[in-house]
Parts: C-alpha cells; sequence; structure tokens
C-alpha cells in the first residue's frame, strides 16, 4: 500500500508539472477591443501591451512565434530608437519617422537585405523573387517589374477590376438574405481573381483560384514565425523544414503558375497581361536571363503580393465598418452620390474621398506586412545606438502607426484623419514599405481595394456573425485568425 501511495504521489506531481510547463509553452494573446455607438468611438481588436517580465528571451521568442503583435509593450508604442539582446543576438527596434528614413532611405543599400526568416521561410515558394532578392538581382529586376505594375498602367486593369467586383456581387446576390460566408475566402478569391486576368491575361477560374489561395494559406501556417537558427549564431539562419504538407502547398501553387507561362511561352497568352510585358522584356533583352524559373518567381511574387495584401486589407475593412455603422453610412452617401446606380467604375476611384479614407485608415490599423525587418550588412549607427553586422533592424508598421504622437488616439478607427489635405508626416504611415524598396504595385492594390470596396458596398452591408472574437495574427500576412465569418445584407439589387 506505502508503495501505491508513493507512486499517486509520484504521478499527481508528474501531471501537475506537466500542467504548469504546458501553460507556460501556450503563450496566450490578450485581445482589447471597445465600442461605442452613441458616442461614435469603436477600437477594433488589437492584443494587450505585453505585460512579461523582462529577463525571459525564451518565453519572449515562444510568445513572438505564437503571435508577433503581442510581445510589444506600452513603452514601444512611442518615438524612439532602442536595442535588447535575443540569445546574444542583436535587435534594434526603429520607431522613429527620421531614424526610418536612415534606414529605408539614406542608407538603404546597407539595410535592404531581407532577414534570414524571412527570406528562408520565402525561398521555397518565390526562389530569387523581387520581394527577397537583394544586391544586383533586385537591382536588375526592380524596374523591370515597376514598370510593368507602373501606376500609369494601372487604369487598363479597372475593368477587370470592376467586372471581378460584380461578378462576385451577383454571386452574393445569389446567396440571399443574411448569408454567411467566410469575409477572408471571399476577399482573397475576388483579388486571386482579378490579379489573376492582370497578371496572367486569362481568367484563373474558381479551382484554379482556390488551388492557389488555399495554397498560400496553407503555406503561411505550415511556415515557422521564428528561424531559431539566426538566434543560435547562424547568420543566414537555417532552412525550413520542407515537410509533406509543404511540399504539397507549393506544389499546388507553382502547378498552376508554370502552365499559365508555359502557355503564354507558346503564344497562348493574352498581349495585355503583366507576365506578357515581362516575356517580351526578357525576349528583347537576353541579359536579363529570365528563364521560366525566374518568370514563375517573378509571376508568383506579383501574384502573391498583389492577392495576398489586398484581401486582407479589404477583409479588416469589413469589420471596422460592420463595428462602425456611422462610417458605413457616410461611405454608401458618397457612393450614392458619385455613382447613381450605375457600378462604380476605375474613373470615380478619384472622387470616393470616404472610400479612399477607409482603406488608408485600415491599412494604418492593419498594415498587410506589420513587420519590415533588415539584417545589416556592414557596421552602422541609428541615432545613438551602435548597429553590429548581421544585426536585425525592426521597423514594425504596427508599432508606428499606432503611436500616439503621430496619430492621436491611434487605435481608435478614425478614417476622417486621412479625409481633406492633411497627410500623416513622412516615414510615419509606411503600409506598403518606403524608399527604394517600396512596393511598386502600390497604386495598383490601392486603387484595387477602393474599387471593389465601392462595387460592393453599393449592394450589400456586412456584419461579423454574432458570438465571433476577432483577433489579429501575424504570419507572414497580417491576417484575422480563423478567418472572419461574417453575414452579408441586400442594401439594392
Amino acid at each position: 500500500m506505502a508503495l501505491g501511495r508513493s507512486h499517486i504521489v509520484t504521478g499527481r506531481k508528474a501531471r501537475k508539472f506537466c500542467t504548469a510547463m504546458l501553460a507556460w509553452l501556450d503563450q496566450k494573446t490578450e485581445i482589447v477591443e471597445h465600442a461605442d455607438q452613441s458616442s461614435q468611438y469603436f477600437e477594433p481588436a488589437h492584443a494587450a501591451y505585453y505585460g512579461g517580465r523582462p529577463g525571459q528571451p525564451l518565453k519572449l521568442m515562444l510568445q513572438a512565434r505564437s503571435d508577433f503583435l503581442s510581445i510589444w509593450r506600452r513603452a514601444d508604442y512611442r518615438e524612439h530608437v532602442a536595442e535588447f539582446k535575443l540569445l546574444g543576438r542583436q535587435l534594434v527596434i526603429v520607431n522613429s519617422p527620421e531614424a526610418i528614413r536612415y534606414v529605408v532611405a539614406k542608407r538603404h543599400e546597407n539595410f535592404e537585405r531581407k532577414t534570414p526568416q524571412m527570406r528562408r521561410a520565402l525561398e521555397y515558394l518565390l526562389g530569387d523573387g523581387l520581394f527577397i532578392s537583394d544586391k544586383e538581382t533586385w537591382k536588375q529586376r526592380r524596374p523591370l517589374v515597376s514598370d510593368i505594375v507602373h501606376k500609369n498602367r494601372v487604369p487598363a486593369f479597372g475593368s477587370i477590376m470592376q467586372n471581378t467586383a460584380s461578378e462576385l456581387a451577383d454571386r452574393w446576390q445569389s446567396l440571399g438574405e443574411g448569408a454567411e460566408v467566410n469575409a477572408l475566402f471571399e476577399m482573397a478569391g475576388l483579388t486571386a481573381e482579378i490579379i489573376s486576368r492582370s497578371v496572367f491575361g486569362n481568367d484563373l477560374g474558381e479551382e484554379g483560384a482556390n488551388a492557389v489561395t488555399e495554397g498560400f494559406a496553407s503555406y503561411q501556417s505550415l511556415v515557422d514565425s521564428v528561424n531559431f537558427g539566426y538566434f543560435l549564431g547562424f547568420d543566414e539562419g537555417l532552412p525550413i523544414i520542407r515537410t509533406p504538407s509543404l511540399n504539397r502547398s507549393v506544389k499546388r501553387i507553382h502547378r498552376i503558375i508554370d502552365q499559365v507561362i508555359e502557355d503564354h511561352l507558346a503564344g497562348k497568352g493574352d498581349n495585355s497581361s503583366m507576365v506578357e510585358l515581362l516575356i517580351r522584356r526578357q525576349q528583347r533583352n537576353p541579359e536579363l536571363k529570365l528563364d521560366v524559373v525566374a518568370l514563375r518567381n517573378e509571376a508568383a511574387t506579383i501574384f502573391m503580393a498583389g492577392h495576398e495584401t489586398t484581401a486582407a486589407t479589404l477583409t479588416w475593412a469589413w469589420y471596422l465598418l460592420a463595428g462602425a455603422p456611422w462610417v458605413e453610412e457616410a461611405v454608401h452617401a458618397e457612393i450614392e452620390a458619385v455613382c447613381g446606380d450605375r457600378v462604380p467604375s476605375i474613373d470615380d476611384v478619384a472622387k470616393l474621398d470616404w472610400c479612399r479614407a477607409v482603406i488608408e485608415e485600415t491599412l494604418r490599423l492593419y498594415p498587410p506586412v506589420p513587420i519590415l525587418a533588415r539584417q545589416v550588412a556592414e557596421p552602422d549607427q541609428i541615432g545613438d545606438v551602435k548597429i553590429r553586422k548581421a544585426a536585425l533592424v525592426l521597423i514594425v508598421p504596427w508599432i508606428l502607426h499606432r503611436t500616439d504622437s503621430l496619430f492621436p488616439e491611434p487605435h481608435r478607427f478614425y478614417p476622417e484623419r486621412f479625409l481633406g489635405a492633411a497627410r500623416p508626416a513622412p516615414y510615419s504611415y509606411i503600409p506598403f514599405a518606403a524608399g527604394p524598396r517600396v512596393c511598386p504595385g502600390l497604386q495598383f492594390g490601392l486603387t484595387e481595394a477602393i474599387l471593389c470596396l465601392a462595387i460592393l458596398a453599393q449592394r450589400f452591408r456586412v456584419r461579423v456573425r454574432d458570438g465571433h472574437k476577432v483577433q489579429p495574427q501575424c504570419r507572414l500576412t497580417l491576417r484575422p485568425r480563423d478567418g472572419m465569418p461574417v453575414t452579408v445584407h441586400r442594401r439594392r439589387g
């Protein structure tokens, strides 16, 4: 009996220890959200300030691995440059417009290289595509891609945006009043089809669009948010483990993009598509060395950047409008005043001030890429902080855009701050990055988001499903955890 009691006590202790360990490893994120209809105040979902004890690097890394947006203390949300060490590796937080200008513009060649985490996370999918390339490869291809998605070309794709968004509106109409859909999935399908028709010159089709959308969603969920190899002393980090699930996700995406490029090379492509322009440019300039693999890398980069970021922005915009019906009313009134009963077109975008302000405020609160991290090429100095070679410099739009001295009431959804002539101070608002590495598709994505919002808002109100708790989650991009289940309600049509 004594032996039995001894085993019982030991078992209890073991279970208690395991429970405590699992609780320590399972890092939870506290979400803050507040709305007051009477005062027209809406503070949408965001992580609470981090309150963990200093000097616990492992716990901080586990928290970052779970949710990179929840590791920031209240003191981080101010204009400053600060450094700290994680397992001996120097990390520098740059949250001052002037210091950001130094990093991304004045000394961009020393800070141009993406972090080992980002390079390792995306190299399997995008190869040496523009987003993660640097040095000569980046210098050679940046003008090429910039020309293809230049703002002067955006009007040529206006009818694609209008027709594709209208097709989605018709499908929503057929679902019936109050139908429930996942807004993130719906917006991903919409933007995938728009970018497909623009980049590839033909319909991707529902099956192809879904395959790419689901493939990239799966890829994001499978790639680790932290490359532990870098913090253990490997300057280049460690390659990601290519599991069978990860392989399947990549193959689904590559198979579709490869087939489209091969069709173009065989003369079956649309002459106005972006990828056709890439191919013709290569034919005129063989020194570019854009073989099929390089073409796929750039096409995949344009596709992923253009589809994923705009889909996330539109999803967050529906959530914000649902929480601030007074803003939604202003949007509806503007669409009616500018467009009447006709479908909004690209020619209307310049007049849709409220729609633009909503999208710009959405990008402030939920920047698609909330962390811009760079690996230092050579020792440098930012402000009073001396930077070591191979250190990580972190510019965090999530923090920058929520800094009170730059944006009063920073956690509040207040699109009025983007109405009128007033603009944010330079380098204080960077949802598309800044400097030479600013997103080349900025105008394409901004125009697409405004126009799609107007076309769908003209005919529908969107409401978050009752009981659903919205939580931002940072993987490769900023998405709502578990998507955004919503109900769709007809306004007219």
